[in-house]
C-alpha cells in the first residue's frame, strides 16, 4: 500500500469556515530582464508569466505560473498557461466550496497535464488558506527551516573570461554554491577552466535537456572534475536514460524538466534515475506535489532543492517558502530581485537576508504581493471570472 503523502496531518489545512471561491483573476505579463538569460533552448530578454489572484469573501491569495514565453523548457507555454486557466481550469473552482488542497488538484485533474497552469490556481489556493489563517506559507507548508541557502545561477556568457569574472564576485559574497548553463561548444573547454580558477569551490551544470547517451564521452570528462552533480543531461522527459547515466558516472545525477508530476518521479525513484530532485512548484503542479515528491525522496534517500522560472517575486517569495521544508538539502535557486529584474513587480522586493542566505517570511498570507501600478502596465491581457468587481 502507497503511502499517503498529503494526509491532513501534514498541514495546517481546511479551516472552521468554507473556502468558498468567489472570483479569480488571470493576468498574462511581460517583465523585462536587466540581461538576457541565455541557456541551452535558447535566449529570453523578458520574463513572461501568468499571475492569478483568487478571492474568498475578503480574502485574497496570488500565484505565479512561469512556463517562459514559447515551448522551451517544457511543453507549455505563457500563452497555453493564460488560456487554460481562463478558459478550463478557473471555471471549474467559482462560486464553489475547496477546504483542501486535494479537492483542488481533485476537481482539475479532469483535464491532462498543463502542470504549470494548474499550478496557478493550486498555488493561489494555498496562499488564500494562508491568509485566511492569518499565518505564514511557510508554516502552512510544515517547514521547519529558518535560514535557507541560496546559490548564484549564470547562464552562458560572451566569454569565459566574463564568466569567471562573474564566479569571483558570487563566491567573495558568500554564495555556498554556484550552478553553470552548459550547452554544446560551451561544456568542457569552459569547465575546466573554471575548476582549473576555482578547484575547491561548489558547482553543478544545468544542461537543459541538450545532451544524450551518444554523449557518453563528453559526461565522462566532467565525471573527473568534481561536480556536486549533473542537472538533466537528457531528454526533457527521459527517465531511463537518465537512470543508465547514473550508473556510468560518479558524478550525481538531478532530474529536472522530467519531473512533470508526482507519478514521473515514483518512476525515477524506482529507476534510481537520480540522486537529486530539482523541485519546482511549477513545473510539478503545485505545492501539494512538491510535498508529495519532497517527502517520496526522503524516504528514498534522495536530495531535493528548489528551483527556479526566473518568476517575479510574487512566484518566488512561494519558491523560497517551499524550501523551508525538510530534506531541502542543496542550496536553492532564489534570487535577489535585483538580481534579475531592474524592477520587480512587487514593491516590497526579494532581498537576501545575510551573504548566501536567505530567511522564509512571516508575512500572513503571500510572502510578496504585486503592485498594482507595476502590475497594470506589464499586463498584455486580463481575465475575471466569478463576482463583478
Amino acid at each position: 500500500m502507497k503511502t499517503n503523502y498529503l494526509s491532513k496531518a501534514h498541514f495546517k489545512v481546511g479551516g472552521d469556515t468554507n473556502m468558498h471561491i468567489d472570483s479569480i483573476d488571470v493576468y498574462l505579463t511581460k517583465n523585462p530582464l536587466i540581461h538576457p538569460w541565455k541557456t541551452a533552448y535558447g535566449e529570453d530578454f523578458d520574463i513572461y508569466s501568468v499571475l492569478v489572484s483568487m478571492t474568498s469573501d475578503n480574502d485574497v491569495g496570488w500565484a505565479e505560473a512561469c512556463p517562459l514565453f514559447a515551448p522551451t523548457y517544457s511543453p507549455e507555454c505563457v500563452w497555453s498557461v493564460y488560456y487554460i486557466i481562463k478558459e478550463f481550469l478557473a471555471p471549474l473552482l467559482i462560486n464553489k466550496d475547496f477546504n483542501t488542497p486535494e479537492e483542488v488538484n481533485d476537481a482539475l485533474s479532469i483535464y491532462k497535464g498543463n502542470p504549470f497552469a494548474k499550478s496557478g490556481i493550486e498555488m493561489a489556493w494555498w496562499t488564500l488558506e494562508a491568509k485566511r489563517k492569518e499565518v505564514p506559507l511557510h508554516e502552512l507548508l510544515g517547514g521547519t527551516y529558518k535560514k535557507i541557502p541560496s546559490g548564484a545561477d549564470f547562464g552562458v556568457q560572451d566569454s569565459i573570461d566574463t564568466l569567471i569574472k562573474l564566479i569571483d564576485e558570487a563566491f567573495k559574497s558568500n554564495y555556498p554554491r554556484v550552478k553553470l548553463k552548459v550547452m554544446r561548444g560551451w561544456d568542457i573547454d569552459m569547465l575546466v577552466a573554471v575548476r582549473s580558477t576555482f578547484p575547491k569551490e561548489t558547482f553543478h551544470i544545468d544542461c537543459n535537456s541538450s545532451y544524450s547517451l551518444d554523449d557518453l564521452s563528453i559526461f565522462k570528462k566532467i565525471d573527473k572534475l568534481g561536480l556536486a552533480m549533473i542537472e538533466q543531461p537528457f531528454y526533457y522527459n527521459d527517465l531511463i536514460d537518465h537512470a543508465k547515466l547514473a550508473r556510468a558516472l560518479d558524478t550525481p545525477i538531478c532530474l529536472d524538466e522530467s519531473l512533470n508530476s508526482v507519478y514521473a518521479a515514483e518512476k525515477a525513484l524506482d529507476l534510481k534515475a537520480c540522486s537529486y530532485m530539482n523541485i519546482k512548484p511549477g513545473r510539478l503542479g503545485g505545492l501539494s506535489n512538491s510535498i508529495k515528491v519532497i517527502k517520496m525522496c526522503k524516504d528514498s534517500d534522495v536530495g531535493c532543492w528548489v528551483g527556479s522560472m526566473l518568476e517575479t517575486a510574487v512566484g518566488a517569495g512561494i519558491c523560497i517558502e517551499l524550501s523551508s521544508c525538510d530534506n531541502m538539502v542543496y542550496p536553492g535557486d532564489l534570487f535577489p530581485s535585483s538580481h534579475l529584474f531592474y524592477q520587480d513587480i512587487s514593491l516590497d522586493e526579494i532581498e537576501l537576508s545575510g551573504p548566501g542566505y536567505i530567511f522564509p517570511s512571516n508575512k500572513i498570507g503571500n510572502p510578496y504581493l504585486p503592485d498594482v501600478r507595476i502590475l497594470n502596465s506589464r499586463t498584455i491581457e486580463m481575465a475575471h471570472l466569478g463576482q463583478n468587481r
